[in-house]
């Protein structure tokens, strides 16, 4: 390659279609990157469609889009899960088992397909490769009526530690961090409000929370989220940052 030739950024990021993936797919490409987009709604023309319910077949689809990118060089590569689903809310005992494994899958099983694939695509690029887990609080508590949830949520950020730990020595390893974007004002918040206490006895708080005007907006979260990226150094390799520590930094 010629010095001539300007390289750029690639950005690829799951549950673009709406909240917190809307506004870093917006972000970035207005940034000058190339982003590449997974969904199952596939809203843009950048975007790929995969239902992550169905991880056998969301493998298939990541693997040759991800091996396409692969082919090109980039100046940076950043690779952000962020596709998540809080259905069905209430006691696992209590739901169909289809309903369990279709969240189970979604929120765990492919999820780990997807970022196992990004680091085998991009093995052996020697640009700087980040990879960023969108977590939760959820992550560290148990909410009754999210077991689902908060089980994926704990799974996947100590997924994120083991690869950040099997990358040490790597000649060319991925930055794997863990994110927790606290509360925001996304449809994911919408589908909280309108559970019954029955299934989320907590949802009164998080109605209080909308009420009283705490839900950050996801293009505020999205500025943090992509500058954590940008800026994390190896000694933050592992590790799990939250936006509300980086907000007025």
């Amino acid at each position: 390659m010629t010095e001539s030739v300007k390289l750029r950024p690639l950005v690829v990021v799951t549950g673009g279609s709406r909240g917190l993936g809307k506004s870093l797919c917006a972000l970035y490409r207005g940034a000058g990157a190339e982003v590449v987009e997974f969904s199952r709604s596939a809203p843009y023309p950048f975007s790929v469609a995969t239902d992550l319910s169905r991880p056998e077949e969301a493998f298939r689809t990541i693997a040759r889009a991800l091996g396409t990118l692969a082919a090109h060089e980039w100046s940076a590569i950043t690779v952000i899960h962020n596709a998540g689903t809080l259905e069905p809310v209430g006691p696992a005992c209590t739901k169909p088992a289809a309903q369990l494994i279709a969240n189970m899958n979604a929120n765990f099983a492919s999820g780990i397909l997807f970022l196992t694939q990004a680091q085998t695509a991009f093995a052996h690029h020697p640009c700087r490769k980040v990879l960023v887990n969108i977590s939760s609080g959820a992550a560290l508590k148990g909410y009754p009526g999210w077991s689902l949830y908060c089980a994926a949520k704990a799974g996947l950020e100590n997924y994120v530690r083991t690869v950040a730990a099997e990358q040490k020595g790597q000649e060319f390893p991925w930055l794997a961090l863990n994110v927790d974007p606290d509360v925001m004002d996304t449809s994911m918040q919408e589908t909280i409000r309108a559970s019954s206490p029955e299934d989320f006895p907590a949802v009164g708080h998080f109605i209080q929370r909308k009420e009283t005007g705490a839900l950050r907006e996801p293009s505020q979260v999205a500025e943090v989220v992509k500058r954590i990226a940008a800026t994390a150094t190896e000694a933050e390799q592992g590790t799990r940052i939250r936006i509300v520590d980086r907000l007025e930094a």
